[in-house]
């Protein structure tokens, strides 16, 4: 959404508010670099009750949920039994960015500061939400706050242990005061069917919005996934000089014909204006035994593949075993996938994305529509039939680093498309798009 704000907020103290409070919970939460808030910590807890106190300093209406998470409305929306829902996470990865999660619950926060500032009306009940739990940085399973307060939290994830100390995500879970009784039986902590749209503000964490020189875009939807960590191509070792081509069972240059052969896919698709994208992150031989002049025996890599199209990750997948299959055979090698992990991809609700265009066009903006990357909390609640919405914000760098370069011109650029979207009447309600066009 390239251009300039037409009309820029009428608290014009607000940006300054944001970096304030951006610069005080990344102060609170320093690490020896970056930022670190550990999922279901006492430091998580602590941001969560600065964010309460700031809150109620505003004259907003905040307190704690069943998930220990932190929620705030205008006073006279606090008992509102129909509500939009504006929220992301505070916790961070280790030694991370501050604005990754942080910047969807600000802009939230911010909408509501200033609708009380101005005394301002929204078109239906709002509450934003601070999350705990979404990184999966620290115990493996992701989404942890959102799952749990959705009621999807499975068992397994409740067993996983911490990185660094041992103990499981259930006990760490209960430590902060969560009642685990209804997340371990699957029962959400909220009504779901009083959630009439989730919105989430978040910053993009690739180059597009830098690229194409937007500040703010809509998503479109977040890609789904299938992920094989460790995928072993297994050969025959042998000497570099010694073993001519008819004789060799070469495992890295099998690995490296089955990944050019997926970025030749990958370019085919891109070409159609397909939506894909494949990463092997993780290549390597054994350290033990690798050398320049040895034909190494075995090879690890890992494989990513996502897109917003469940089919076109259905034919990804295929294409990689046939491939796999043919390379096997011809090269005299042996691919083993292990288990393979499946995210299914999460579509932004229609109508919220067309309605988001319109509030960001009203101010002026130039449309743009993207789509994400990597995995948010509005999956979930998209996956379990609310109507989801996303804001991007512009971010160099990337994410989970501690060189997270987001601009508050761009974050404010955000929160007033956000608002302009809440104060707004919509020409169908958020319950009459969720019986119309369901995620």
């Amino acid at each position: 959404m390239g251009g300039m704000l037409l009309d820029r907020p009428a608290s014009s103290d607000l940006g300054a508010l944001a970096a304030r409070l951006f610069s005080e919970v990344a102060e609170r939460t320093a690490d020896v670099e970056g930022v670190s808030r550990p999922a279901f910590s006492t430091i998580e807890t602590e941001t969560l009750q600065f964010l309460l106190d700031f809150a109620r300093s505003e004259g907003l209406a905040a307190d704690w949920d069943a998930g220990r998470n932190v929620v705030f409305s205008l006073p006279e929306h606090e008992r509102g039994d129909n509500y939009i829902l504006v929220g992301s996470h505070v916790d961070s990865v280790p030694c991370g960015g501050n604005f990754d999660g942080l910047a969807g619950v600000l802009a939230g926060l911010l909408c509501l500061v200033r609708a009380k500032r101005e005394g301002a009306r929204f078109a239906q009940p709002v509450k934003v939400i601070a999350m705990r739990g979404e990184e999966s940085a620290w115990f493996g399973p992701c989404y942890v706050g959102s799952k749990a307060l959705l009621g999807i939290l499975s068992e397994t994830e409740l067993a996983a242990r911490h990185k660094e100390g041992g103990k499981t995500l259930d006990a760490h879970m209960e430590a902060v005061g969560i009642d685990m009784t209804s997340v371990r039986a699957s029962r959400p902590l909220l009504d779901r069917k009083a959630v009439t749209a989730y919105l989430e503000v978040h910053i993009e964490q690739g180059p597009v919005l830098i690229e194409r020189n937007l500040p703010v875009a809509v998503v479109s939807g977040i890609r789904g996934n299938f992920r094989y960590k460790k995928i072993a191509c297994f050969g025959e070792a042998g000497h570099s000089g010694a073993v001519p081509l008819a004789y060799r069972h070469d495992p890295v240059l099998a690995m490296a014909e089955l990944l050019n052969g997926l970025d030749v896919a990958w370019h085919d698709f891109a070409s159609k204006d397909g939506d894909l994208v494949v990463t092997s992150g993780m290549v390597s031989t054994d350290r033990a035994k690798h050398a320049l002049s040895r034909i190494p025996d075995s090879v690890e890599f890992s494989l990513d593949i996502r897109s917003q199209d469940a089919g076109m990750l259905q034919k990804m997948h295929d294409l990689v075993l046939r491939h796999a299959e043919r390379i096997g055979r011809e090269r005299n090698v042996r691919f083993d996938f292990g288990d393979g992990l499946w995210t299914k991809p999460a579509l932004c609700h229609r109508q919220l994305i067309a309605e988001l265009t319109r509030s960001a066009e009203a101010l002026g903006l130039e449309p743009a529509i993207v789509p994400s990357g990597g995995g948010h909390d509005a999956a979930v609640f998209s996956q379990v039939g609310i109507p989801t919405g996303m804001i991007f914000i512009r971010n160099r760098n990337g994410s989970h680093n501690p060189h997270e370069a987001m601009e508050i011109g761009d974050f404010e650029i955000a929160t007033s498309v956000l608002y302009e979207f809440l104060i707004s009447p919509q020409k169908s309600g958020p319950n009459k798009q969720r019986k119309t066009v369901p995620c």
